[in-house]
């Protein structure tokens, strides 16, 4: 089967859950993962961003992999993320990473270095090489630094053999536009924007990697599918009622805010790493109303 056809939809980029000590909570995790594939999403993303991940060690990471496919037991493909700004590091991460059974590799473009698209171009390409699995490039220069663009997008699509998608998350409906133009056919595109997933899937992305996903697995997945058949006045509708959701998840730091959510519908502990930190009291009270009034 095709990435094509395995990574359509809903991937979830999961949070890491911490308990009091701020050690990882396997419990919850195992919760929030069940809560999930329960929500109908189609697969799973470890070691996103959002899982907050420059706070975890080697040792966790291994831990959080090894732990998230055994409790997934292959019931939705699992997508591991491996991204950073050392790439002789990130090399080694590949040939070190328990990946076996892993169906792809997500792999954040460098940041804070500000590297030229050349730059861009030749760390995925060297990490192509060593990679196990194929990658999906991660476009998010909100948080990079560094927009990769389209014509380096497609470059990468067409000349690199193990480049099997991009997550794109750079919110320019222009850039996103003519990847879909030009890419190869076989080559997947995904929103990394949950506001902006159903505009997106209109224009031919074939899902989305979402952080609401954590909170609403079936709200937000449904709504997905609905996109993907075309059935935009049902989606608009369910989407509608999410809008607020979104800008309540986002209004101060992912994760951060999806976190909040997820506390108060009791899946994990309010509890985050150094220099994350809680939301403000004032939007936990807002997250906790909007819950109230949108089962």
């Amino acid at each position: 089967m095709s990435l094509r056809n395995q990574l359509k939809g809903t991937g979830v980029a999961l949070v890491t859950p911490f308990n009091a000590n701020g050690d990882v909570d396997y419990d919850a995790l195992g919760k929030i993962i069940d809560h999930v594939i329960d929500g109908k999403v189609e697969y799973i993303v470890t070691l996103g961003t959002t899982g907050e991940t420059p706070t975890l060690d080697k040792t966790e990471k291994t831990s959080i992999i090894k732990y998230t496919y055994l409790r997934v037991n292959k019931r939705v493909p699992v997508v591991v993320g491996i991204g950073g700004n050392n790439t002789k590091e990130l090399e080694n991460e590949l040939g070190n990473f328990p990946l076996d059974d892993a169906t792809a590799i997500l792999s954040a473009s460098p940041y804070y270095s500000k590297p030229s698209q050349q730059g861009i171009f030749e760390h995925y390409k060297a990490l192509a090489k060593v990679a196990p699995k194929p990658i999906l490039l991660y476009n998010v220069p909100g948080r990079s630094g560094r927009n990769v663009e389209a014509a380096t997008t497609l470059k990468l699509a067409r000349e690199v053999e193990n480049i099997a998608g991009i997550k794109e998350a750079s919110g320019d409906m222009a850039q996103v536009m003519k990847i879909l133009r030009d890419k190869p056919e076989d080559f997947l595109v995904v929103s990394g924007d949950d506001g902006l997933a159903l505009p997106q899937i209109a224009c031919g992305m074939e899902g989305i990697i979402s952080v609401a996903a954590n909170a609403y697995p079936f709200k937000f997945s449904e709504m997905i599918r609905q996109c993907l058949r075309n059935d935009f006045v049902e989606a608009k509708q369910m989407n509608d009622k999410l809008i607020e959701a979104y800008d309540l998840m986002f209004a101060e730091n992912n994760p951060a805010g999806v976190k909040a959510f997820m506390a108060n519908a009791g899946l994990i502990s309010n509890a985050l790493r150094l220099p994350v930190t809680p939301v403000s009291d004032e939007l936990f009270n807002k997250i906790k109303a909007y819950m109230v009034t949108n089962k």
